[in-house]
């Protein structure tokens, strides 16, 4: 347990930093919304492109650990979806809880895989990346689409905004270096693993500023169904999906922490723009992040991380 708890130990203690700059309000202005841009369109983009282009991802499982993840995620949001009568939540308020099963926080994710396996970790978290953010994207879009929150206008953006997606074209650009075997030439190297090395520590810098404590306040029982769903449920079918492939090691250990990570704080901004209900969106994304710095740590204590 204290070799995890001295993994994520750091990636929390920079996100409650966070949480404690936007509470002062500092720097101030629109600092905060233009870095977490400059990390979301280049920083992080570089460093899946720095690691898919040089990493030796044949040595990771890529058909288990996709039925492993996809296979979880799917069962989650379909097992969400067949229950939406039962759970009588407004339409709105369904869209936010389904976000807050499906998506994942990638900077927690990618931050924690390499603090607790290095370079291994952070190539299987690059891999779990590219297959998840699409899949993740595609069932919060239809989940929109499917409660009648959506417009045909936000349906077009919508799409649009997936086919753009920088996580999503710098996997395919990492993955196409790689398979070609182009790699990253020359200077490029370590000038975008410079970038990318940023990515991380600035990311979760910028989870604690978007956090929002005072919605909290009207979380309900929306707020509860996602989070005990996200949090120890979503784990629970990683494990044994897990068992039942066999993928074991470091790459069963990444897929064990991203099925245990909170929701992710872009959840909001879909939230806002497709018609789901913001402010539970931003109770959900607070309260799981908090939560996730108990639950996380026990978990994979519990299933033998190491």
């Amino acid at each position: 347990m204290s070799d995890i708890a001295n993994a994520l130990g750091p990636l929390f203690l920079l996100i409650l930093l966070g949480a404690g700059l936007g509470w002062a309000r500092f720097p101030g202005g629109d600092f905060w919304p233009r870095l977490e841009r400059f990390i979301y369109y280049l920083l992080f983009p570089a460093m899946l492109v720095a690691t898919l282009a040089t990493a030796d991802v044949s040595q990771v499982p890529v058909i288990r650990l996709g039925v492993t993840l996809l296979g979880t995620m799917t069962l989650m949001g379909a097992g969400l979806w067949l229950m939406r009568r039962r759970l009588q939540l407004a339409p709105a308020a369904f869209t936010s809880a389904f976000q807050g099963v499906v998506r994942f926080n990638t900077y927690v994710g990618v931050a924690g895989a390499t603090a607790l396996h290095g370079a291994a970790g952070t190539t299987v978290a690059a891999v779990a990346v590219a297959l998840m953010v699409p899949v993740a994207n595609i069932l919060c879009v239809l989940a929109f689409i499917a409660s009648g929150t959506l417009g045909s206008a936000s349906l077009g953006r919508s799409a649009m905004a997936l086919l753009r997606n920088p996580l999503i074209l710098a996997c395919l650009l990492g993955i196409a270096l790689n398979l070609g075997g182009i790699g990253l030439p020359g200077w490029s190297f370590e000038a975008i693993g410079l970038l990318g090395n940023a990515a991380l520590p600035l990311g979760l810098v910028a989870v604690g500023v978007a956090l929002r404590p005072q919605a909290l306040w009207r979380s309900g029982k929306a707020f509860w169904l996602s989070s005990g769903l996200k949090l120890i449920a979503t784990p629970l079918v990683v494990a044994a999906l897990a068992w039942a492939v066999g993928l074991h090691g470091a790459d069963r250990d990444v897929a064990l922490l991203f099925a245990a990570l909170p929701t992710a704080t872009s959840a909001y901004i879909l939230a806002r723009q497709l018609g789901g209900d913001a402010e539970l969106m931003a109770a959900v994304i607070t309260g799981q992040t908090l939560l996730a710095m108990v639950t996380l740590p026990l978990l994979l204590h519990t299933f033998g991380v190491s």
